[in-house]
């Protein structure tokens, strides 16, 4: 696991290695551009930094990069603003095989994206849903959250080594439930997912119910199931995940805790974070010309 929410981020971004392949998933990272009216707290910065640095590193060893949507927190991009990973920053592509989400029901932002990846990279991305290569399949479009409400779709991932499979379901935040039965088609013994957007109950009815019974579904039926991203932008979903994991035998973590961390839920706290440690006018403005640190922050 290297980026997640519960790592202080945004991001959902691992890297897979079977005998043959070492595969990077999502290499992307953001921060919320405001919470509680407030920028990011300079401690959410470091945090985003760390994130990128452990997916510069993940790049140069890969053989195998999978991006399986166009949002800012799953892929590189073109430098939109400084807490992001930017595509400049990007090592040499040769020899790594690429695997897309293709240009279908997909937003015209993401759209505008995919072709300025594919423009700095100097080739074509793939059109990688529906393909089957040795030990990878890739779903075909799926819900970004809830079907049909325009959030356009993502493209999941299968990994099989042994008796071993791994699906990384994306940002399908276990809102529709077709969705949730073609991850349990897949027979995974892991699965890494977004959970759902409990900090947005208020706009996403479905993360309620919905999203608590397609969730003990998933539950119920995988080994290890690390769910993060969208449902640990509140301590409400850490309390949400931990009342899952009562629920089942198998295990129910997030992904710090799959990695043997305490998780820091940074963008939760972000007013906390101010009151405790404020953050001088101009800061973020500095930061973005590469006058200011996190350095004392940290």
């Amino acid at each position: 696991m290297l980026g997640c929410e519960s790592f202080g981020a945004r991001s959902l971004s691992c890297v897979v290695k079977t005998d043959d392949r070492t595969i990077l998933i999502d290499p992307g990272v953001a921060l919320a551009r405001l919470r509680s009216r407030l920028f990011p707290h300079p401690v959410e910065v470091a945090a985003a930094f760390n994130i990128r640095e452990k997916i510069l590193s993940a790049f140069e060893g890969a053989t195998d990069v999978v991006i399986s949507h166009y949002h800012g927190d799953h892929m590189p991009m073109s430098a939109e603003d400084p807490y992001q990973l930017p595509m400049e920053a990007l090592p040499s592509p040769e020899g790594i095989n690429f695997w897309c989400k293709g240009p279908d029901k997909i937003s015209s932002l993401s759209a505008k994206r995919r072709h300025e990846l594919s423009d700095f990279l100097g080739f074509s991305l793939p059109a990688s849903e529906g393909v089957n290569s040795g030990s990878m399949n890739f779903s075909l479009p799926t819900p970004h959250g809830t079907r049909d409400k325009g959030f356009g779709t993502v493209m999941m991932t299968r990994i099989c080594e042994g008796d071993e499979v791994f699906v990384h379901s994306s940002d399908i935040q276990l809102l529709d439930r077709e969705a949730v039965l073609e991850v349990l088609a897949w027979e995974p013994t892991i699965v890494f997912a977004s959970g759902p957007p409990l900090y947005l109950s208020h706009r996403v009815p479905e993360a309620g119910k919905e999203a608590s019974e397609n969730a003990l579904l998933l539950a119920s039926d995988v080994d290890t199931l690390i769910l993060d991203h969208h449902l640990l932008r509140s301590f409400e979903g850490y309390r949400w995940l931990k009342e899952l994991a009562g629920k089942v035998e198998n295990r129910v973590l997030c992904a710090a805790e799959f990695m043997g961390k305490e998780p820091e839920l940074l963008e939760a706290q972000r007013k906390t974070l101010y009151e405790k440690m404020p953050v001088p006018s101009g800061w973020h403005e500095a930061y973005a010309k590469g006058e200011a640190g996190f350095e004392g922050y940290v």
